[in-house]
């Protein structure tokens, strides 16, 4: 018996509702497993604490975060024993902070006085006191060396020449210079007011590739890997070399090596689309995915509610992957605040595709060809018959 049309599209019907049961079952929402890089399984929070609840039989919560290796401490490694897992209600402080390349510092200068004999070079700042002098023409104040090497007294006493001089010879020559304005007796006081290294010591510096700050002439300053206290000891020690007895304050201006990730796994021509975020100290899992577009926070389109978890550097040595299974409807919807886990430097949190979304995509993308390939045939026809019988489409014909 010929096969008709309407049974072939019956079949085709049938082919397309086949394919749709099979993909939605391949992609249907389950338990989320945790795996490694080789794809082998490995625990999670949650599954070490099953298994602990399993061994003590009180059905207590168990002190699962004690097994958990995470960052803390100051670096990679174990958590001691009876720290807790920092969460939204549980938080806690972040391990000293290391500075690293590209951290800006803030440098100022509390004490930083030339070795003797010190020598008057242009920029200085000079405190000049001249008693007797004029009624209406004081010389008091802190006086400026300018490029050329030359202090300027105001218009009634005009310029000094100090550039190379110490600062006893440039008391005499300020006097030698005023003997011709001023009628004896008068004294001049000089003393250092403020000195060029202030100027490339103080403000904001950045640490650069090779870990170092940049001081002016007085060179280069290596800081990575200290603390805010050893950097401040090394920045002293090295200014030693040129001035007496430094004193610096350091603080961190820009926190800009410490961050954490937001990775979207968005379906078809998307793909996967990472925020990179400098870290506080306080952020948590819903400050991350509420924060990680400027226009808008929250879960875009296309991703799943129950595929996110945060996955937790560990040291290559290690040997097993860290992953902490984020509940995203009792985190926003109950308030529970379990897996609302407090980011730590480094951490990822993934956020998978959603699969009804990444099977309509597969779908299309299977599809579209024979979708185009049946229009065009379509057309065709329709502009053959067209030619065939050109009075044939829209003639009304009348007996």
């Amino acid at each position: 018996m010929p096969r008709t049309g309407r049974s072939n599209a019956i079949e085709s019907l049938c082919v397309v509702l086949g394919t749709l049961v099979v993909f939605a079952g391949c992609t249907s929402p389950r338990p989320f497993t945790a795996t490694d890089s080789s794809g082998a399984p490995v625990q999670t929070v949650q599954q070490v604490s099953a298994v602990r609840t399993a061994q003590s039989g009180d059905g207590a919560m168990p002190e699962a975060d004690a097994v958990v290796p995470a960052l803390w401490g100051g670096s990679v490694g174990h958590r001691p024993v009876g720290l807790p897992l920092p969460r939204e209600l549980e938080k806690a402080s972040h391990p000293t902070y290391v500075i690293e390349p590209p951290d800006i510092l803030l440098v100022d200068a509390a004490r930083l006085i030339p070795l003797p004999p010190y020598k008057v070079e242009p920029l200085d700042a000079l405190s000049i006191l001249v008693t007797n002098t004029l009624p209406k023409a004081p010389i008091e104040g802190i006086y400026s060396v300018d490029t050329s090497g030359n202090v300027d007294l105001g218009f009634t006493y005009g310029s000094v020449a100090l550039h190379g001089q110490t600062l006893k010879e440039a008391k005499k020559s300020i006097e030698e210079h005023l003997k011709a304005k001023l009628n004896p007796p008068f004294e001049v006081y000089v003393s250092l007011a403020e000195t060029k290294a202030m100027q490339q010591v103080r403000g904001e510096h950045l640490v650069r590739q090779d870990g170092t700050i940049g001081l002016g002439t007085y060179g280069a300053v290596y800081v990575t890997g200290m603390t805010i206290a050893q950097a401040k000891a090394a920045i002293e020690k090295h200014l030693s070399q040129f001035l007496f007895e430094p004193r610096v304050s350091v603080d961190v201006a820009g926190f800009n090596s410490h961050v954490y990730f937001v990775i979207f796994d968005f379906p078809g021509a998307s793909g996967q689309q990472i925020f990179r975020r400098p870290i506080t100290g306080n952020e948590t899992v819903l400050d991350a995915l509420s924060d990680y577009n400027p226009r808008g926070g929250g879960l875009p389109p296309g991703v799943s509610k129950k595929r996110i978890w945060v996955a937790r550097p560990t040291p290559a040595e290690a040997g097993h992957t860290e992953i902490l299974p984020v509940d995203w409807n009792a985190i926003t919807r109950n308030g529970n605040t379990a897996t609302n886990y407090q980011l730590l430097p480094g951490d990822r949190i993934f956020v998978g595709q959603d699969p009804l979304t990444a099977t309509e995509v597969a779908l299309s993308r299977i599809f579209a060809p024979a979708e185009r390939i049946f229009g065009i045939t379509l057309f065709g026809s329709s502009v053959v018959q067209q030619l065939r019988n050109p009075n044939g489409f829209g003639s009304n014909t009348t007996r």
